[in-house]
């Protein structure tokens, strides 16, 4: 597997599905390091009708043992079968307040503002008066199986969101990898599913008495199940064998109970993001 098509697999989800880089067998003690800078435009929280701009660094770290840092997501792989991919997996959930969301993650992009670029006055803001979604740490594990050595499906399951720490949300997809077009591009394809259990839906997309009372949204108590599906369009530029441009298309859209709550103002989001990326 060549670092193209290694580097690809973790660009690839949604920015709400944890990222699990393919395992890239290395050397015994050595890593993979990719670093850099870029820029993001994306909702200010999920079903907004506006958008935000930020500056966003840029980091994933693989190990020989199987250990891999993606964005703000961390894992391991466990398998010694290269047709499937399993183990641990960890992600840190971004908090959400009036201000939007403050961080998040797209494969190796963290959306994590060091700089903010100015946007359009907000003539409103649902948000406002509702209890804020504070940043957890959520826990569980992803299985991905080759269909082909260019398709794999993609699974993860992590438990612990929102503010009772009872969300639960299963992430879903399948992958086309790295199409190579010249000898210095490489384009990837991928849709997938989120579906997600009461808590979780309650925590980002529910409405409770003392919410309404601040609000002046009426109480919602959505349901589990389909919270969206997503597909996402990468193209990866290698200038130098350490150099790299990445940019991202991609577009969700919510659904089920996410998609009748009075916070949503717009169901469907596009995301659009570009980095320079340097390996070590």
């Amino acid at each position: 597997m060549n670092k193209f098509t290694a580097l690809a697999l973790a660009f690839l989800s949604g920015s709400a599905a944890a990222q699990t880089p393919a395992t890239n067998p290395m050397p015994d003690g050595s890593r993979d390091m990719y670093v850099g800078l870029g820029l993001v435009s994306a909702a200010r929280y999920e079903g907004a009708e506006h958008s935000e701009r930020k500056a966003l660094p840029v980091l994933q770290v693989q190990w020989s043992n199987g250990v891999f840092v993606s964005g703000m997501s961390a894992g391991m792989h466990l398998s010694s079968d290269p047709r499937v991919e399993f183990g641990p997996l960890v992600e840190l959930q971004r908090r959400r307040d009036e201000s939007g969301s403050g961080g998040g993650v797209d494969g190796m992009l963290m959306r994590y503002s060091v700089v903010s670029l100015p946007d359009a006055a907000l003539s409103e803001n649902r948000l406002t008066g509702m209890t804020p979604v504070a940043t957890r740490l959520l826990g569980g594990g992803f299985l991905n199986a080759y269909l082909t050595p260019d398709w794999r499906v993609t699974g993860s399951l992590l438990y612990g969101a929102g503010n009772e720490r009872d969300g639960a949300r299963l992430d879903l997809g399948v992958q086309r990898l790295a199409m190579q077009a010249g000898a210095h591009h490489r384009i990837s394809v991928a849709a997938g599913v989120s579906l997600v259990n009461a808590g979780y839906n309650r925590a980002f997309f529910g409405v409770d008495e003392l919410d309404s009372l601040r609000s002046g949204h009426p109480v919602y108590r959505p349901g589990g199940g389909l919270k969206d599906a997503h597909l996402g369009l990468r193209w990866n530029w290698a200038f130098t064998p350490s150099w790299m441009l990445t940019s991202n298309l991609q577009l969700v859209r919510l659904a089920g109970d996410a998609r009748h709550s009075p916070l949503v103002e717009r169901p469907t989001n596009l995301t659009v993001s570009t980095a320079i990326a340097y390996r070590f």
